[in-house]
């Protein structure tokens, strides 16, 4: 056929070939990527398409593309398939000859010629071939033929070590399946199911000659291609559908093509909280991977879990049904697998990175490794030398037993002799548990190898013969113990050496010696040994000489020994007459012969080289392993010195970031402040913080970090991770080799040092530094990140300028992908903020928001296997090696799968890793317990769950940690982090020592309560705490005692099985306590942690931890529940306004009678009922809000108590407002009823006067006119009122009486002040003028002393003083107006309340240090009672008008004439008694009615509006009210801020209320819907009052008022007016008031809308402004020191604070000295050493930092970053010289970078301390 042929078959058959190929697309697949014929890649491109044609085709195009050689090796592929598809393919007139070409032996060594005989040639399809006749076809198939003379082309394997290669691959010729079979003998010891070599050669083989080989064992003409392919397709099928048909029963296909990952093992799901076994073959795998990631040694058990067989029941049945008892039946076979078969099937469905997981845990285990895989699903061996790469050993070589040295590297770099087993036809014998006999210290036997005899080792294998494990032995450094002086590995070969030829050459190449387990040997087997002629390998034969002819097998020895070079040492005979014991011995003496004798070493690496010459592919060839590799060695081959490294291309970290830390602490700290001012020398460590990281911007991207960058950005994911896992790899060695060098030399340097410690000093710090890993990498991309972030955020650079913006995406790519991810730098102690939050916000994004996690952390001295801890228990890889030990604190996210997230209530378990305490390296040092305190602190307090690991059974040594971790628990106790803590004790075995360690946990935890008691004190906490009130501790559950990790003496011991199982079950344990917690306290995510870390660490830096902890989510959490409980609070007072409103309705509805002395005390038992259940009703939605499962409650916890204080309180004020409220309604009633009973009689007499004018001018005998009606009525009026004898009420002289009341309060003031009180003269004659301050107001020596004492002065004491005065003058101004209001008569009451407001204010304590005179006290008094007497004598005197009997029938005149002249004229007067009922009677009560009410509407309308946040709490008030300051800059509104903060705040509301109803038309909204709902009640009553028959109008009325007597005040007056002659019927009455009630409720609303808001505020009872003050005001308290009001919630708690602090020369404070305002904030000053001294010190100095011994209800926390306080400083800086002229002051002298702030900053920072952003 022409060349191109097979590309137009493709193209002109395609239609045959989609049918063709649809018959077995899979299949076709395989085989394909088998052959290389298409890459993996490709692969799983063409497995992902769904519909099948369009698969086909585009497979189809692929291979045309590839060329005419990848056409016809397609072709051929499908001929193996699907036999007769060529003939049918071809065109017509074409015919298959076997003179074709490519089929003819000739044609092939036509094809070859001129080549170098016996090399590999690499077609462009990607098929191995060899060039040198059909024996080197690559035998894929691996076919060998022993004893021919065409051998002879295959080299020997010793010409193969001098480096020529061989000729192909000499495999087995097939891949068996051994029958079943229950005797126990070894795997491939009985016939293969298909047996193409079976005992003789080539020659004469039936078989052979059925594949077209001659008799002379050359196959017939045009056989060998033909040969090939037959026994290709046969040898290579049979095994890779063995291993589908495993896969299938494994449950794996899906993971052939997409493998399995790390992370799928990893995912934490519902079996990792039960008691899980294998109960199906599918189960297997996932049970052998997560034992093996918790180092279970119980791993390659693959027995299914069955019921356990009842043998008397049994035998019973079995007697009852009368067979026999007893059988040979085989009992021992069930269903299961053989381990190694599972392994590979494991190993081949996972990616590189996972099998390298799965060979470092078995290493652990001290398990044999797969070395070579056998070709199962690819046509040749695999070399594993990848997955091999993690593994590090330590180990001591005798030649170091004396320095005590040790050894410590990577597997694959560590040169040892290699001793193989391997064996030769049938053994009865166990091959591998011989050698795990030999591999076994005395004493400690260990099965490194699977055997028949060990749990479904005699299950037959499937898939892993061929498999070639290797093992090793390391000594320990004890010459009487350890087995060999040096470390071996020893190999062991699973199969005959006849199916693995090649396996056995590669054997035999990389051998130090070989054994070769044999019972006999044959003539064909002799023949195929003397092929290894000339190999400079030692040959061992092990004989059991069981079966067979002795005598034949040792003549053929005999033959053997001179080929072979074999002495009678090289013959080990075995057989039943052999002592085991005796044996092994035996045979260990010999290895030991082999490896003292100077052995050809020989490592991995090396190892992989012969490999790929045999034709055996490496694990580490991939593309993509390769490139990576490349691109770590180009950073990599330039460190040579580590320390040198880190200092010059890692410069950011250095000394640097060091200095940065140190800066940062100290910033918060101030303990080398000296006498600087403090804000000056917070303003020089700004600066100082700023220049460092202008150094580090200016820092170039070294070339190494560069490549890191692209390497880490620019990869595809699988690239990345090799290239990190490379990075690993190679600094990991690099470090171990400069660790080495160095302890070397201070071993030398510690000898000869004498009394130079400096040297020795200085190599402990190079010691210290020798780590290098990619953290190191990522830490330094982290600066550069935090470098920048500074730079824009001081406006040295643009943000479109930045460069590294992208990092943190990386970062959380990495975390993502289960890479460690540093949070705490252990080298400076420090941790990069910007960097770590902004890495854990990208995090965030990327998974959507679904962040929900639970932090688990570990804590302990160092070396005590915490990492260890958290690797066995999740998997995971810490860092454990030496030299390795974990610096700072790392985290690592654990998936939780998607199955689970629900029942275990989070998406993640983030596990962090930290820094053993007490480390010997930095004992040293002088802050090494500080460095602890901080490390222990922070992790405690981002952890839900801490586990303290400690290695011993008794506390005693681990008296300090526990002391550190004390101290860490209750400092999260006091700010509501209250986590799970899980002592584990490791390296206690003993089954008893639960119960033996009873007393000593009692002793424990009597040691951590005495612990805590004295970290209480030491944290200066009053209270008296248990280790259990800071603690979720539980003596008996939270202790865990592990046995020790290793089973025997290290390096060859095993993990231990109890460690592994006790691991498992805490695991257990503590996945279900988060389960339980998640249903009452919702875990944090990502956002909330990031706060909870930016919070943790500035309050670490502060050392003073409690009183300098600020968290935003407790804020928030703080805020949420104020704006709540102001809710709450709210509807309380709400509640109780309406129940006195109506009360006070009720009451002026009633008449005297009814007003008994019993009414009060009836009230107030109803008031008492109210009260108590509002109260309660707040109490339930308190508790309710806890329960409530909103985030973060349990940080606030707390804070609960200060609430329920508040709601108790806040009854006690509603009460006391309630009772006088209806005491005062009931005495203005009470008095009204006089003056009413006076009203009523004279009524009567006019009533009667009227009626009798009626008869008379009735009687009149002409029709009188309107005129003269009225001149009648006029007479009667005028004489009737002449005979009426008035008494009016007596007018008082309220200014005399408040004289009196003066008096008597300043009678025990002294001489001076009755004098003064002499010539007072009337009260009304002062007030008017404004109150001034005179200097006999201040006590001159009291200010003499406070000036010696305090260099406080005149004038700032005077201001205080005078400010003073006018709040309190205010106060009573306020009072007075709102007396007057109300409308009521003058009581002597009023001005006793005046004058005890006075009295209480002026004994508080802060009054009193003022030092002000009894003059004053008088002066302020006749000033206050004064501006209120002129006020109340004209509250008085309009009473008295108001109610004079004869003004109010004056009133009447004009309503009784019109009745009069009705009733005369006879008119209907029906109509108009309704119209006069609703104007007279109704429009009154109804206006009543709405200005009741409205100032409660007002306030829900504000406080439910969307607003209404600003008025929620008062925080947000705060930050509403700073904000708009900020705005206006407007110095008089901050100075009214700062120097009067209570008039202001009323001011505000008080002006923001009415611009915000002059705006809108709410307030007539609110209006309308008040009276709408008063109508509505009224035509109800109408409504029913309709249908009454029988009922007068009177009798109406009287209901009508009744029915309506909680909600109107209807006047008796006029209602006795409309009364008067109404002979209307009560239904058309009734019909007649509804008519006129629409046009009632528009004239109302126009009556309401022409009033403006100042009048519509001042007529309303409830002043809605006073409400709002009181819910933002709060208690009123302000900082001793700066004056900022408290912000705390609820009226009565324990503490008071605010957000922000502020300058105290905002408020008037200066220096004596130079009259200069002082810039110094006090939550700066009590982080400093300053002091200060004031009259509650006495004068004396005292600390700042312990400002709470004198102010403990206050606590003032530092600022929570160096921003916190712009917004003051910037306030300061620009009315510097407005406030000196203000306060009469020099201006401040403020340090220059107060200067820099902006106000945008300054809104910045206020955002920042509110938590608005």
């Amino acid at each position: 056929m022409a060349t191109g042929d097979k590309y137009r078959i493709l193209c002109t058959k395609r239609k045959e070939l989609i049918q063709l190929i649809q018959r077995d697309p899979d299949n076709i697949l395989d085989e394909l990527l088998a052959l290389s014929i298409i890459t993996e890649e490709e692969y799983n491109s063409f497995n992902q398409k769904e519909d099948i044609v369009i698969k086909i085709r585009k497979l189809l195009i692929h291979i045309q593309k590839k060329g005419e050689s990848t056409c016809q090796q397609f072709l051929e592929c499908l001929e193996i398939l699907f036999p007769g598809t060529n003939q049918n393919l071809q065109p017509s007139g074409h015919a298959v000859s076997q003179g074709s070409k490519g089929d003819t032996r000739e044609e092939l060594e036509e094809r070859t010629e001129g080549e170098p005989p016996g090399e590999w040639r690499r077609e462009k399809g990607g098929a191995a071939a060899l060039t040198n006749g059909w024996r080197k076809e690559p035998l894929a198939l691996g076919f060998l033929s022993p004893g021919e003379p065409e051998a002879a082309d295959c080299p020997s394997p010793a010409t193969r070590r001098s480096g020529k290669a061989c000729g192909g691959e000499t495999k087995g010729a097939l891949s068996r399946t051994a029958e079943r079979r229950s005797d126990g003998r070894e795997q491939g010891e009985e016939k293969s199911r298909v047996q193409v070599v079976r005992g003789r050669g080539w020659r004469g083989d039936p078989a052979l000659r059925l594949l077209g080989c001659s008799g002379g064992g050359v196959p017939g003409p045009g056989g060998p291609l033909l040969f090939v392919r037959i026994l290709f397709s046969f040898c290579f099928t049979e095994k890779n559908n063995a291993f589908q048909g495993l896969l299938s029963q494994l449950n794996l296909q899906e993971y052939q093509s997409t493998k399995l990952r790390l992370q799928h093992v990893l995912e934490i799901g519902s079996e990792s909280i039960e008691n899980w076994t294998p109960q199906m073959l599918g189960d297997l795998p996932w049970h052998f991977l997560r034992k093996l990631m918790t180092l279970n040694g119980t791993a390659r058990n693959t027995s299914l879990v069955h019921r356990a067989y009842d043998d008397e029941g049994g035998s019973e049945e079995a007697q009852i049904a009368g067979g026999d008892v007893f059988s040979f039946s085989d009992t021992d076979i069930r269903e299961s697998l053989h381990p190694l078969d599972v392994l590979c099937a494991v190993l081949l469905c996972s990616d590189s990175f996972l099998q390298q997981e799965i060979l470092s845990k078995m290493s652990m285990c001290q398990f044999a490794l797969p070395l070579l895989l056998p070709p199962i699903n690819t046509p040749k061996c695999t070399l594993l030398l990848w997955a091999m790469r993690d593994i590090v050993r330590k180990w001591r070589p005798h030649s170091l037993a004396e320095s005590r040295g040790f050894r410590e590297e990577s597997l694959v770099l560590t040169a040892m002799p290699t001793i193989s087993f391997v064996r030769m036809g049938s053994c009865s014998f166990s091959k591998s548990k011989l050698l795990n006999e030999v591999l076994s210290p005395s004493q400690q036997h260990h099965d490194f190898f699977i055997h028949r005899d060990m749990d479904s080792g005699n299950v037959p294998r499937e898939i892993a013969d061929g498999l070639v494990e290797i093992s090793w032995y390391f000594p320990a450094g004890r010459e009487n113990s350890d087995l060999f002086p040096e470390p071996v590995a020893a190999t062991n070969l699973r199969g005959d050496i006849e199916s693995h030829w090649l396996q056995f050459s590669f054997l035999t190449v990389v051998s130090s010696a070989v054994f070769i387990v044999t019972e006999s040997i044959s003539e064909r087997q002799y023949t195929l040994l003397s092929s290894l002629q000339g190999s400079a390998t030692k040959y061992y034969f092990i004989l059991n000489c069981k079966n067979g002819n002795p005598k034949e097998t040792l003549g053929f020895l005999n033959k053997l020994a001179p080929v072979l070079n074999l002495s009678k040492s090289q013959l080990l005979k075995k057989d039943s007459t052999t002592n085991n014991a005796g044996f092994v011995q035996k045979l260990k003496y010999t290895i030991k012969s082999i490896t003292s004798s100077p052995p050809e070493r020989m490592n991995l690496e090396a190892m992989a080289v012969t490999a790929r010459e045999l034709g055996i592919q490496v694990d580490e060839d991939r593309k993509e392993c390769q490139s990576a590799s490349k691109r770590a060695r180009e950073i990599t081959v330039e460190i040579k010195d580590v320390a040198k490294y880190k200092r010059e291309m890692l410069r950011l970290q250095g000394d640097l970031w060091e200095k940065l830390a140190k800066v940062e602490k100290e910033l918060c700290r101030m303990r080398r402040q000296g006498e600087t001012a403090t804000e000056d020398y917070k303003s020089q460590l700004r600066e100082e913080l700023l220049e460092l990281r202008r150094q580090q911007n200016q820092c170039d991207l070294t070339d190494g970090l560069i490549k890191f960058i692209n390497g880490i950005e620019q990869l595809p994911l699988m690239e990345k991770h090799y290239f990190l896992k490379w990075m690993k790899f190679s600094l990991d060695h690099i470090a171990r080799d400069n660790l080495f060098k160095l302890r070397d030399q201070y071993k030398g340097e510690s000898k000869m040092a004498g009394d130079d410690p400096q040297a020795l000093t200085m190599l402990d710090k190079l010691i210290s530094t020798t780590s290098l890993g990619v953290e190191h990498f990522m830490r330094e991309l982290g600066q550069f990140y935090e470098a920048e972030c500074s730079m824009v955020k001081e406006g040295d650079k643009a943000e479109c300028q930045r460069h590294f913006i992208h990092l943190p995406g990386i970062a959380a790519d990495l975390m993502l992908e289960g890479f460690p991810m540093e949070l705490l730098d252990g080298d400076s102690s420090n941790i990069p903020l910007h960097w770590v939050t902004d890495v854990l916000t990208e995090l965030h994004a990327k998974l959507g928001g679904r962040s929900r996690m639970v932090v688990l952390t570990v804590l302990g001295v160092q070396s005590t296997g915490k990492s260890t801890l958290l690797n066995t228990m999740f998997g995971l890889q810490f860092a454990v090696s030496s030299g390795r030990c974990t610096r700072g604190a790392f985290m690592m996210l654990i998936k939780v799968a998607e199955n689970f997230q629900q029942e275990l209530g989070c998406d993640f378990i983030l596990v962090i890793d930290t820094e053993g305490l007490k480390a010997p390296e930095l004992a040293l040092l002088e802050d090494s317990y500080q460095h602890d305190n901080e490390l222990a602190t922070l992790v405690i307090g981002l952890s839900d769950i801490t586990i303290v690991n400690m290695a011993m059974e008794n506390a005693t040594e681990m008296k300090d940690i526990l002391q550190i971790a004390v101290h860490a628990f209750l400092r999260m106790e006091e700010i509501g982090q209250k986590a799970n803590c899980q002592f584990v004790h490791q390296n206690v075995s003993d089954v008893s020592a639960r119960e033996q360690n009873m007393r000593d946990r009692k002793h424990l935890l009597e040691q951590l309560n005495e612990m805590t008691k004295a970290a209480a004190r030491m944290e200066k906490q009053c209270k008296k705490v248990k280790f259990s009130c800071i603690m979720d501790y539980d003596a008996e559950k939270h202790n865990w005692y592990i046995p020790g990790l290793w089973h025997g003496v290290p390096p060859m011991a095993p993990v231990n099985m109890g460690y592994s199982e006790r691991v498992c079950e805490l695991k257990k344990y503590l996945l279900d306590f988060i389960k339980k917690q998640s249903r009452n306290r919702a875990p944090k995510d990502i956002p909330q942690f990031v706060k909870w870390v930016e919070s943790l660490w500035n309050a670490v830096k502060h050392e003073n931890f409690i009183f300098s902890f600020r968290n935003s989510l407790v804020a928030e959490a703080y805020n949420q529940l104020s704006m709540k409980y102001s809710e709450w609070e709210w509807h309380f007072r709400k509640e109780i306004h309406l129940w006195v409103s109506e009360k006070e309705t009720v009451i002026q509805n009633q008449t005297s009678e009814k007003l008994q002395a019993s009414a009060l005390s009836m009230l107030k038992n109803e008031a008492q009922e109210k009260l108590q259940h509002e109260k309660q009703k707040v109490l339930d939605n308190l508790q309710d809000y806890f329960e409530s499962g909103v985030s973060n409650l349990h940080l606030i916890e707390k804070y609960r108590e200060d609430f329920i204080r508040s709601a108790n309180s806040l009854k006690n004020e509603l009460e006391s407002y309630s009772e006088h409220k209806c005491e005062v309604a009931i005495r203005i009633r009470k008095g009204q009823h006089k003056t009413e009973n006076i009203q009523t009689s004279y009524m009567q007499i006019i009533e009667g006067k009227v009626d009798r004018v009626l008869d008379e001018c009735r009687n009149k005998k002409h029709k009188l006119e309107h005129e003269e009606l009225k001149s009648e009525f006029e007479n009667m009026w005028r004489e009737t009122l002449s005979e009426l004898k008035f008494s009016s009420l007596q007018k008082r002289e309220v200014y005399r009486e408040m004289e009196s009341q003066l008096r008597k309060d300043l009678a025990n003031r002294g001489s001076a002040v009755r004098q003064k009180l002499q010539d007072l003269g009337s009260l009304l004659f002062h007030g008017i003028n404004n109150f001034r301050m005179k200097n006999k107001y201040i006590d001159t020596a009291w200010i003499k002393t406070m000036k010696q004492l305090l260099s406080t002065g005149e004038c700032e004491t005077t201001v205080h003083t005078e400010e003073l005065a006018k709040s309190l003058i205010e106060e009573g101004k306020r009072y007075s107006e709102e007396k007057v209001n109300s409308k009521v008569d003058y009581d002597e009451i009023h001005c006793r309340e005046l004058l005890n407001m006075i009295n209480e204010r002026l004994q508080q304590e802060d009054v009193k240090k003022l030092g002000t005179t009894a003059c004053f006290e008088v002066d302020l008094k006749i000033h206050i009672l004064g501006e209120a007497a002129w006020r109340f004598q004209k509250m008085h005197e309009d009473f008295i008008q108001q109610n004079d009997p004869q003004c109010r029938l004056e009133k009447l005149k004009l309503q009784y004439f019109s009745t009069f002249t009705d009733l005369y004229l006879e008119k209907d007067e029906n109509q108009t008694r309704a119209r006069d009922f609703c104007y007279q009677c109704l429009k009154p009560a109804l206006v009543d009615h709405i200005n009741k009410r409205l100032g409660i509407e007002i306030v829900d309308d504000i406080l439910n509006k969307a607003e209404s946040i600003e008025y929620g709490s008062r925080t947000f008030f705060q930050f509403t009210v700073q904000k708009k300051l900020l705005e206006e800059m407007n110095f008089d509104n901050y100075v009214k801020y700062i120097k009067n903060y209570e008039e202001f705040v009323k001011t505000w509301i008080q002006r923001w209320m009415m611009d915000h109803y002059r705006e809108t038309k709410r307030l007539g909204e609110l209006e309308k819907k008040i009276l709408s709902t008063i109508v509505k009640k009224v035509r109800e009553v109408l409504e029913s009052s309709k249908n009454e028959k029988n009922t007068t109008v009177l009798a109406f009325l009287n209901n009508f008022c009744e029915a309506l007597q909680q909600d109107l005040v209807i006047s008796k007056d006029n209602l006795l007016g409309i009364q008067f002659k109404n002979t209307a019927k009560t239904g058309q009455f009734c019909a007649n008031i509804q008519t006129f009630l629409l046009d009632l409720e528009q004239e109302i609303l126009l009556q309401f809308g022409g009033l403006d808001i100042q009048a519509k505020l001042s007529n309303l009872s409830l002043k809605p402004q006073d409400e709002i003050f009181k819910q933002v005001f709060g208690c009123g308290k302000q900082c001793p020191f700066c004056k900022v009001p408290c912000e705390a919630g609820g009226s009565d708690h324990k503490e008071h604070f605010a957000s922000v602090h502020r300058p105290q020369g905002l408020c008037g404070y200066r220096y004596l000295d130079t009259q200069k305002l002082v810039y110094d904030i006090c939550s700066s000053e009590v982080v400093s050493e300053n002091s200060f001294r004031n009259s509650v010190t006495k004068g004396k100095r005292h600390p700042y930092k312990d400002y709470r011994i004198y102010y403990p209800d206050w606590r003032i926390q530092p600022d929570p970053s160096i921003e916190a306080s712009d917004y003051w400083k910037f306030i300061f800086q620009k009315f510097n010289h407005q406030l000196a002229n203000s306060y009469n002051a020099n201006p401040a002298d403020l340090p220059r970078d107060w200067g820099k702030i902006t106000e945008t900053r300054a809104q910045e920072g206020l955002k920042e301390v509110f938590n608005m952003k």
